[in-house]
C-alpha cells in the first residue's frame, strides 16, 4: 500500500521535510510512522441522538474504520450534521431539511478536500444524509463507497393481534393524528400509537425516501451488494461497513473513481429499480442533484420516458402493505434488479464499487419465491400493481416547467375538484384537521418552494391528516413544496415555477376548478386564457421567504425543483 498512486492527495499533505508540522498534528491524534505511508480514507458519518435514523451511526463508523485499517489504509473519522424530518415535520424547522442536504455535501467536500483524503466511506441514515453524501462523492471524484445505516424494524402493539398483522411506522403516527381529529381515536389510543410505532434505531420503514435513496445508490453501483436492504441493528450491517472500508482500498488500487461508476446508464438503472419498487417523489429531486454533481445530463423528462416502460411491482408502504424489513426477508432489492436485468431493463455493463459489472454482481442472485403462494410483496411482470410508473411528470398551465405526481392508481388516475387555497402548510393542516376540507376539494398549498419557503418543506402532516380523516380517495393536494416518501394519495408537488418566483400556482383562487390527469400527464386550472393572462399580469409574487442566514443564502442560490434544487448551478 506504499505505492503513491494510491495516495494522490495524502502524499501532498504528509510527505517531505516541509510537511513536518502536518505530521506533528497527526501524531497527536494517533498516527505512527507507518501510517504516513498508507492511503488516508475519510469516514464521514452523522451520528446523533436527535433521530433514530442516526443514533447508531457512530458504531457503524467504527466498523468502517476497522475495515479500512485491516485492508492497509489509515481511517480518519469525521462527522457531519443531520436534520430529522420526522421531528421537524409540520413546523418552520422543516425549512432546514432540504437545506441540510447541501450542508452535508458541502461539509464532506470541505473536510475531504482540505485534509487530503485519498478515499471516502460515507455513512448516512436519515433522508438528506444519503443524497448529501452522494453529491459530495460525485463532486470529489475520489474512490468512495456509500453505506446505508439501515432500515428500522416495524413497531408493534404489544397486546393487539390485528396491529401485529399491520405493523406501524412513523406514518402511522401522522395518520393517527388525523384519525384523532376525526374522533376515531381517543387521547389514550393516540398516545399508544405514539409510544409503540418507533421501536429503535433505523430509518423510516416503508419505501419512503431513505429506503428509496438507499436502493437507488445500490442500483447506481455506489454501495456494496445488499447494503440497501439491511436492518439498522445487527451483524450484517456491521459487516457491510467493514467490507465498505476494505472496498475503498481496492478501488484505490484499481484506480476506479465514482464518475467511472456514475454514468448516464447507471442513473437509468437507479431510476428503473426505484420505479419498480414504488419509490419516493424525492428520488427525482435527489438524483437530479447527484447527476448534476457528477456532470451527467439528467432531466425530469428522463424519469417520464423511463417510467413509461417500468411497471410498479412492489407492494410496499406508503401505498402498499409491507415495510422494507419484510422485503429483506424475501431477498431485498437484488432479486428485483435481477428480474429487471433479465428482462433487458437494466444496463448490465455498468461498473460497481465491487469492481464487477451489474450483470456480474447479479449472476448468482436467486429469484423471489413464487407469487402469491410463497410471497405477495413482489409481483411478476404479468401482474403488476400498475403497468407504468407511479411517479408522473405533469405539465400544464399550473406547472409550465413541470411537477411531480405520486399517483399509483389506487386513488384513481384522474381528479377534478374545487381549489381550497392555503398560504403555507400550517394553515392547510389547521383547515384539514378542523374539517374545512371536504370530498371533491383540491388542497392548494403554495409559497413552500425552494425559494418561497425557503427550503421546500415536505407536506406529510397535511397528506397524513387527509388520510386520517378518511378522504384519501376524495381529496387531492397540490403544492410547490414537496412530499415525504410517506405521503400517499392524489398528490402533486414540485410545481414549477413556484409561487414565490411568479409561478401560476400563485394565481389560483378559492373555488377554481383544477384538473389533474395522470394519463395525459397534465395539471391545469380551468379558467379561460384571457382570465389566466389577466391574473398573471396582476400577480405580485412574494419572493424569497428569508433574506438572511443560511435560509437566505439558500434562497439566493437554489435552482428550481425541476433542476434538482441544487445550489451550485452555473447558468
Amino acid at each position: 500500500m506504499a505505492d503513491k498512486n494510491t495516495r494522490p492527495y495524502s502524499s501532498i499533505v504528509v510527505d517531505g521535510d516541509d510537511r513536518a508540522p502536518a505530521r506533528s498534528m497527526l501524531r497527536a491524534v494517533g498516527f505512527t510512522d507507518e501510517d504516513f505511508s498508507k492511503p488516508q480514507v475519510g469516514i464521514a458519518s452523522s451520528p446523533s441522538d436527535l433521530t433514530p435514523c442516526n443514533m447508531h451511526l457512530g458504531e457503524l463508523a467504527e466498523h468502517a474504520t476497522v475495515g479500512v485499517n485491516q485492508a492497509g489504509g489509515k481511517a480518519i473519522n469525521f462527522s457531519t450534521i443531520t436534520v430529522s424530518d420526522g421531528i421537524s415535520m409540520g413546523t418552520k424547522g422543516m425549512r432546514y431539511s432540504l437545506v441540510s442536504r447541501d450542508v452535508i455535501a458541502d461539509s464532506i467536500e470541505t473536510v475531504t478536500a482540505a485534509e487530503g483524503f485519498d478515499g471516502l466511506v460515507a455513512i448516512g441514515g436519515c433522508d438528506k444524509n444519503m443524497p448529501g453524501c452522494m453529491i459530495a462523492i460525485a463532486r470529489l471524484n475520489r474512490p468512495a463507497v456509500f453505506v446505508y445505516g439501515g432500515t428500522i424494524l416495524p413497531g408493534l402493539m404489544p397486546h393487539d393481534a390485528e396491529e401485529q398483522r399491520n405493523p406501524m411506522d412513523i406514518v402511522s403516527v401522522f395518520e393517527a393524528v388525523g384519525k384523532h381529529a376525526k374522533g376515531e381515536l381517543t387521547d389514550a389510543e393516540l398516545k399508544e400509537v405514539e409510544k409503540y410505532a418507533i421501536p429503535g434505531a433505523g430509518s423510516c420503514g416503508g419505501m419512503y425516501t431513505a429506503n428509496t435513496m438507499a436502493s437507488a445508490i445500490e442500483a447506481l453501483g455506489m454501495s456494496l451488494p445488499g447494503s440497501s436492504a439491511q436492518v439498522a441493528v445487527g451483524q450484517p450491517k456491521r459487516k457491510d461497513c467493514e467490507a465498505a472500508g476494505a472496498a475503498v482500498l481496492a478501488l484505490l488500487e484499481k484506480g476506479i473513481k465514482p464518475r467511472d461508476i456514475m454514468t448516464r446508464k447507471a442513473f437509468e438503472n437507479a431510476i428503473t429499480t426505484c420505479l419498480a419498487l414504488g419509490g419516493s417523489t424525492n428520488l427525482i429531486l435527489h438524483l437530479l442533484a447527484i447527476a448534476h454533481s457528477a456532470e451527467v445530463k439528467l432531466t425530469i423528462d428522463d424519469f417520464k420516458e423511463i417510467g413509461e416502460r417500468v411497471p410498479l411491482l412492489a407492494d410496499l408502504k406508503p401505498f402498499g402493505k409491507y415495510n422494507m424489513s419484510h422485503l429483506i426477508r424475501i431477498g431485498g432489492i437484488r432479486p428485483m434488479m435481477k428480474l429487471l436485468l433479465d428482462r433487458g431493463m437494466l444496463h448490465g455493463d455498468c461498473l460497481t464499487v465491487t469492481g464487477q459489472t451489474i450483470a456480474e454482481s447479479l449472476q448468482d442472485v436467486q429469484p423471489y419465491a413464487s407469487f402469491p403462494d410463497e410471497q405477495d410483496i413482489i409481483r411478476p411482470f404479468d401482474q403488476p400493481i400498475k403497468d407504468t410508473t407511479h411517479l408522473r411528470i405533469l405539465r400544464g398551465n399550473l406547472a409550465p416547467d413541470g411537477a411531480v405526481g405520486k399517483i399509483t392508481g389506487k386513488e384513481g388516475l384522474y381528479f377534478k375538484g374545487t381549489a381550497k387555497v392555503y398560504e403555507g402548510e400550517e394553515a392547510a393542516l389547521i383547515g384539514i384537521l378542523r374539517g374545512d376540507v371536504v370530498s371533491g376539494d383540491v388542497v392548494v398549498i403554495r409559497n413552500e418552494g425552494p425559494v418561497g419557503g425557503p427550503g421546500m418543506r415536505e407536506m406529510l402532516s397535511p397528506t397524513s391528516a387527509v388520510a386520517g380523516r378518511g378522504l384519501i380517495k376524495e381529496v387531492a393536494l397540490i403544492t410547490d413544496g414537496r412530499f415525504s416518501g410517506g405521503s400517499h394519495g392524489f398528490d402533486v408537488g414540485h410545481i414549477t415555477p413556484e409561487a414565490a418566483k411568479g409561478g401560476p400556482i400563485g394565481i389560483v383562487k378559492e373555488g377554481d376548478q383544477i384538473e389533474i390527469d395522470a394519463v395525459k400527464n397534465t395539471i391545469s386550472v380551468l379558467i379561460d386564457e384571457e382570465e389566466y393572462a389577466t391574473r398573471m399580469a396582476a400577480f405580485k409574487p412574494t419572493g424569497a421567504g428569508a433574506k438572511r442566514g443560511i435560509l437566505g443564502k439558500y434562497a439566493a442560490t437554489v435552482a428550481t425543483a425541476s433542476e434538482g434544487a441544487v445550489t451550485d448551478k452555473i447558468d
